[in-house]
């Protein structure tokens, strides 16, 4: 028994390793597994190594039987909670739990003789023979877990631990009974495919015919399965379309096909929450850009695939979604310019002390400048996501408001640098580096660099 101490040194070793070295250690180590070692801890290194996995290439690692087993479906899966079953999505955490169902009570047998024939083929280094032994396990266990499913719903429930997983292991067990043409569309499209081209799309329908003739209920994963393997996952809706021939979201999302559009929209919903779940002011600036990017990316290619009525189940979403993701982006538009401007450091002038100017008597605070220029990322950042984003206006006002404060505070920065005194030059310098790299944000570089010239013109005869 390893000590927690050691338990966790060890899965950050194994953490750091550059990914060539984890991927040779794992098949390593899930080989000394095959061979039913007890020398080493499997589970805690293989775990260890799962970080560093995750982006390595599918198939340098090890064809266990789980790992064949999952074959047909693997591009479905997905981490991350859920708060409803998603047809055509796959929790990863759901795997473990099907396959202890279908080893211990739907088909231990068959599932027994099965993972010794995988073992004993791989050990042996004969992987095509592993793999034609997998598909002919597909359909047995894709058919014994279907049977299961329908035979005894209850049972189901109680020995996989939910309805969430039921759903899961009603895709699966679909997916393994057209698990040949699911492995055909895999070697169809290498992923990630860059374009669905007119001679994949045919090749694809003939793939659908094919399931549709032998499992039709299978039938409509094939344009599923291949919108996971495309760089530009919104092009099966054009398989839909061909399939369907129809143009309209209202008939296409009245059919089977309509499984593609929602599993784009229910894309689009995790990144509309992702969106609204960011908070002012300490929010992650890359992370929520690349949630806008991806919503308005997807919003923007449906449109464009499929007729999109307003009275459309589609059309419906899709308006929405876009005006939720326009209201919180809204809010960060309007809070810019003030974050912007607060970490200019100001004080008050005149009798009244209405108005403000610039005060180089103290350091601009470290919190706000860090704030400010969160703020200014997102706001230029986010020029070309402003009018799919459905908050362009916003954003004209917040780049208007932001660059006159800032064109403002830089000619009264020059002006003090110029008569201030060593004692203060030195806030007065800080703070002009601050202006420099704000209108490198919200200007251009070229007009950083010409404020960055005038600064040491400035500086010139106090030298």
């Amino acid at each position: 028994m390893i000590s927690p101490d050691k338990t966790g040194l060890l899965k950050s070793f194994l953490g750091s390793l550059p990914e060539t070295v984890a991927a040779r250690l794992a098949k390593a180590v899930e080989i000394d597994r095959l061979m039913e070692s007890n020398s080493l801890p499997h589970e805690l290194i293989l775990e260890g190594l799962r970080p560093v996995l995750r982006g390595a290439d599918r198939h340098e690692r090890t064809p266990t039987p789980l790992r064949l087993f999952c074959r047909p479906f693997e591009d479905l899966l997905f981490n991350g909670a859920r708060k409803e079953k998603q047809k055509g999505r796959i929790a990863r955490s759901s795997v473990a739990a099907v396959w202890q169902w279908l080893s211990q009570s739907v088909a231990p047998a068959e599932t027994k003789a099965y993972r010794d024939q995988i073992k004993d083929l791989v050990l042996a280094y004969k992987l095509e023979e592993a793999f034609e032994c997998a598909g002919a396990f597909w359909p047995v266990a894709g058919e014994g877990l279907r049977a299961a499913l329908a035979r005894e719903p209850k049972a189901a429930r109680a020995a996989l631990g939910g309805d969430l997983v039921v759903g899961d292991a009603e895709d699966i067990s679909l997916l393994l009974c057209a698990g040949s043409a699911m492995v055909e569309i895999q070697q169809l499209l290498p992923r990630p495919a860059p374009l669905l081209t007119d001679e994949l799309l045919w090749s694809l329908r003939r793939i659908y015919d094919r399931v549709a003739e032998s499992k039709v209920d299978a039938a409509p994963y094939v344009p599923v399965m291949a919108m996971a393997r495309l760089a530009k996952p919104w092009e099966a809706l054009k398989l839909a379309l061909l399939i369907t021939h129809q143009t309209q979201d209202t008939l296409i999302s009245s059919t089977d096909m309509g499984l593609v559009g929602d599993i784009l929209f229910c894309r689009l919903e995790d990144s509309r929450m992702a969106i609204h779940a960011a908070r002012h002011p300490d929010f992650d600036v890359a992370a929520l850009l690349e949630n806008l990017r991806c919503f308005t990316e997807i919003s923007t290619a449906i449109v464009k695939e499929v007729e999109i009525l307003r009275r459309g189940k589609w059309g419906q979403r899709l308006l929405k979604d876009r005006a939720a993701v326009g209201a919180v982006m809204d809010g960060f538009m309007e809070r810019a310019p003030k974050e912007i401007a607060a970490a200019l450091p100001t004080q008050k002038s005149g009798f009244t002390g209405a108005s403000r100017v610039p005060d180089f008597s103290r350091p601009a605070n470290p919190e706000r400048v860090e704030r400010a220029l969160r703020y200014a990322k997102l706001v230029v950042d986010c020029k070309p996501l402003a009018a799919p984003g459905s908050f362009g206006a916003k954003l004209q006002d917040a780049l208007d408001e932001s660059t006159q404060v800032l064109r403002s505070y830089n000619e009264d920065v020059i002006k003090e640098l110029r008569t201030a005194e060593s004692g203060r030059r030195e806030i007065v310098e800080c703070q002009f580096q601050l202006a420099v790299e704000l209108t490198a944000m919200l200007f251009s570089a070229e007009e950083a660099d010409f404020l960055r010239r005038r600064g040491r013109a400035a500086l010139a005869p106090a030298a």
